[in-house]
């Protein structure tokens, strides 16, 4: 700690915002650039707190303490090098990522937490602006193929991890693009895709193979697996939870993750062919569910001009502090308003839609019902109880179901190759991220199940440790905590 009154010297900042009027025309991301003496400031709050309980709230076990000093005394280039220690992807945990790093941080107990997530974020982009992010391909190739199956933030950091140990690595991705969710469903606003493709480019550089509009078990046969000496299956928790209500099959009821990878494409230049396009422009949009899936849904429908945007959530309105029962340092379920809710969203809580009304088949109304959860005879979950004489209809042309995902596509690859599913219906693996076939790995959100992309990152990184240990007998790659050690 390089300045023991810090955190009594600074007040938490954090950059400013483009005015929501402004924002809204565009999909650029929203915040402005925050000065380097702020970023120094910020860092000096990070005191000696003797355990660093941020490390406990940090997936990736980032060494957040020491990046924190380095930036406070200006050697960014150290902080760099501590950052990338653990985190293969600084520059998308610094914009995507929803910090319980910072909810375990010492100072929440009677104060504002360090701003971690930012000072990650400054790191990172002074790395790229510097020349110090550059290709670090390995001098030595051991020999052995691995094949990564999915590119999102799990594959991409399981093949930046292998690759770095000299392993030849070949991705696979069924879409058109490499990236994943990072690439189709995170909201340009959010995170530009000229970051994403910048960190491609160097994994390319540095010998990764990439291979797009390959999907395995699809057009691409899972026979062609076994050409390789290890595969990672990262293809995520894809499969949607629908809502089997009567009108479900009226158009204008759309999953959320049709709608999301649409507005990306568009952005990116391309064209959607109209017959499957699905705008919210000048429509009154209903987005069901509550999550960040469902923001970002609200974030894309304003920016559509949609003519009004409401947002329903079944559960419960979360109190505005820390619940009593989720003390410190626990991640805590609270009422969070996103930058997208700012730009214009009319939310609801304890309210179920009971049925989808459409004219000529198409979507015109839906009808809702508040409820509320009461506690069971048998001391096991809430119920969930229906108000008598709240029902409601409310008008809509589009709503967009974003109400979390049941686990991975099982028909295809899953399925031909005889693996086995855990109760929740996710991709079974043991200790060592190895699943019911030898040799075959799997990680991220077809391991664990919808999660974050931090969380999606370090399970690449805990999976190619697994695997380069299964391939040379021990292993030089990092787990979780470790430093960054490879053996090449």
């Amino acid at each position: 700690m390089g300045k023991p009154t810090g955190f009594m010297e600074h007040r938490r900042e954090t950059p400013g915002k483009r005015d929501e009027r402004e924002r809204i025309l565009d999909s650029l991301e929203i915040y402005e650039p925050f000065p380097e003496a702020k970023l120094q400031d910020q860092g000096a709050r990070c005191m000696d707190c003797g355990i660093p309980f941020c490390h406990s709230g940090c997936p990736l076990g980032n060494i957040i303490p020491d990046w924190n000093d380095l930036v406070y005394r200006g050697r960014w280039a150290e902080a760099l090098k501590e950052l990338e220690s653990t985190n293969n992807f600084p520059e998308f945990t610094g914009r995507i990522c929803p910090a319980p790093c910072e909810e375990a941080c010492v100072l929440v107990i009677n104060d504002d937490p360090v701003t971690i997530e930012r000072i990650e974020y400054a790191i990172a982009e002074k790395g790229f602006a510097e020349g110090w992010i550059e290709p670090r391909p390995p001098t030595v190739r051991t020999g052995k193929t691995v094949a990564v199956v999915g590119s999102g933030p799990a594959g991409l950091a399981a093949a930046a991890q292998l690759n770095r140990a000299g392993h030849t690595v070949t991705v696979f991705e069924r879409a058109d693009r490499i990236g994943g969710l990072l690439m189709y469903g995170i909201p340009d606003f959010k995170l530009e895709k000229r970051v994403v493709n910048r960190r491609l480019e160097i994994l390319e550089a540095e010998g990764i193979t990439f291979k797009t509009n390959a999907n395995v078990g699809v057009n691409i046969s899972t026979d062609e697996l076994e050409a390789f000496d290890a595969v990672v299956l990262a293809g995520g928790a894809t499969k949607p939870r629908d809502l089997p209500i009567p009108g479900r099959d009226l158009v204008g009821v759309e999953f959320a993750m049709d709608f999301l990878p649409q507005q990306n494409k568009r952005v990116a230049g391309d064209t959607v062919p109209d017959d499957e396009s699905i705008m919210a422009t000048d429509k009154h949009v209903i987005v069901i569910g509550g999550g960040d899936t469902g923001s970002d849904c609200v974030g894309t429908s304003n920016r559509q001009r949609a003519k009004s945007v409401t947002q329903f959530e079944l559960l419960s309105q979360p109190p505005e502090g820390r619940p009593e029962q989720q003390p410190w340092p626990y991640w805590p379920m609270k009422l969070r308003t996103s930058t997208s809710h700012e730009e214009g969203c009319d939310r609801h809580w304890s309210i179920m839609t009971k049925e989808f009304i459409g004219e000529n088949g198409r979507l015109k109304a839906l009808r809702t019902v508040e409820v509320e959860w009461v506690p069971s005879n048998n001391g096991s979950r809430p119920e969930l109880r229906e108000t008598p004489g709240t029902e409601k209809a409310w008008p809509a042309e589009l709503v967009l179901l974003a109400m979390g995902f049941l686990g991975p596509e099982t028909n295809g690859m899953i399925d031909q190759l005889g693996l086995e599913l855990d109760p929740r219906s996710n991709v079974k693996t043991d200790a060592n991220y190895m699943t019911s076939k030898p040799g075959i790995f799997s990680a991220g959100d077809m391991r664990r199940g919808q999660s974050l992309v931090v969380w999606a990152i370090s399970e690449g990184r805990e999976a190619a440790h697994a695997v380069d240990h299964y391939l040379m007998g021990a292993t030089t790659l990092p787990t979780k905590g470790d430093g960054d050690l490879p053996r090449v």
